[in-house]
C-alpha cells in the first residue's frame, strides 16, 4: 500500500467476520460504520494509520480465503467472480473494548463518498450509506504505515478527505512531543472534524474550490507553508496525483531525504 516507507504488521492476523452495528452520515462526504462482533476481541488495535483489507460479500454471500499469509492474494483471485468478494483497503478511525452499540469491541470506519468514473458510488461506499446494519463483512488487519526515523525532529501529515481518518489516528497516537503539522483537504466545509488536537500538533484544513481536481489546495498550502527546521518526516495520502507531486515537492525542494516520505496513492 505505501511506497518509500516500510509497514509495521501486526504479529498475528486472521480474516475475521465481522458485522455492521450501526451508521451514520457524519458530514456530506462522510459515513462513518461500527463493526462489531465477538470475532473482533481476536483484533489487536495499533493506533496510528491502522489499516485493513475490507471484504463485502456478493449475490452469493461471503466467502473468504482460507489462508492468510502470502498465498491468500493468489485463492482470492482464484475464485470465480460469483463468489469472489469486493475488497477495498480502509482505516481504523476510532478502536473501543467495549462497544457503544452492543456488547464487546467496535470499530469505526469512516468511509468518504467518493464517485466511480460513471459518477456513481463505488462498492464500498454504496454498502456505507446504504448496506444494512446486519451485513457480514471480512476484514484483515495489514498494520501500520506511520513510521518516523528517530532522528525525525518533527512531523509533516499531508491528506486529501480519503486520508482524513489516518492523519486523525496518527494525531491521536503520536504522543512523543514531536511536533506535529497536518494538511488536510476536505470538499466541504461541513467535513471539518474536531479531531482533539494536542498542544504538540497544528492542523490547516483547506476548502476544495469549486471544480478544483482533488488534492490541489493541500498541495499548494504544503508549497507555501514556512515549515520547521531540522529533519522531518513526512507521511503523505489521498490521490495519487497529490501523495507523488508533495514527495517531489518535499524531496526536490524541502530537503527531505526519499527514506523519510512515506507516500500512497489511495486513489487515482
Amino acid at each position: 500500500m505505501a511506497k518509500g516507507g516500510k509497514y509495521l504488521k501486526p504479529q498475528e492476523r486472521e480474516f475475521l467476520v465481522v458485522r455492521g452495528v450501526a451508521r451514520k452520515r457524519i458530514s456530506p462526504s462522510f459515513v462513518r460504520v461500527t463493526l462489531g462482533g465477538e470475532a473482533l476481541k481476536r483484533f489487536t488495535p495499533m493506533g496510528y494509520d491502522q489499516w485493513f483489507r475490507l471484504f463485502l460479500p456478493v449475490e452469493r454471500g461471503l466467502r473468504l480465503p482460507k489462508r492468510t499469509g502470502g498465498l491468500w492474494v493468489a485463492e482470492y483471485m482464484l475464485m470465480s467472480k460469483d463468489t469472489r468478494p469486493v475488497g477495498r483497503n480502509y482505516t481504523v478511525r476510532a478502536h473501543r473494548t467495549e462497544g457503544l452499540h452492543g456488547e464487546g469491541p467496535e470499530i469505526d470506519v469512516d468511509f468518504a463518498l467518493h464517485a466511480d468514473a460513471e459518477g456513481g458510488l463505488g462498492p464500498a461506499s454504496a454498502w456505507a450509506r446504504d448496506g444494512e446494519e446486519s451485513d457480514e463483512v471480512g476484514i484483515l488487519d495489514e498494520g501500520i504505515t506511520f513510521l518516523p526515523p528517530s532522528t525525525a525532529r518533527w512531523h509533516l501529515l499531508v491528506g486529501d478527505e480519503t486520508a482524513l481518518p489516518a492523519i486523525a489516528g496518527i494525531i491521536a497516537s503520536a504522543d512523543d512531543g514531536r511536533p506535529v503539522r497536518a494538511y488536510i483537504e476536505v470538499p466541504h466545509e461541513e467535513d471539518v472534524q474536531e479531531l482533539g488536537v494536542p498542544a504538540h500538533a497544528t492542523v490547516e484544513w483547506v476548502i476544495r474550490k469549486d471544480g478544483a481536481p482533488s488534492g490541489e489546495g493541500a498541495l499548494a498550502a504544503v508549497q507555501s507553508a514556512a515549515l520547521p527546521d531540522g529533519p522531518g518526516y513526512a507521511w503523505v495520502a489521498g490521490g495519487r496525483r497529490l501523495a507523488t507531486q508533495t514527495r517531489r515537492h518535499l524531496v526536490g525542494e524541502r530537503g527531505f531525504t526519499k527514506d523519510a516520505v512515506t507516500f500512497t496513492g489511495y486513489w487515482r
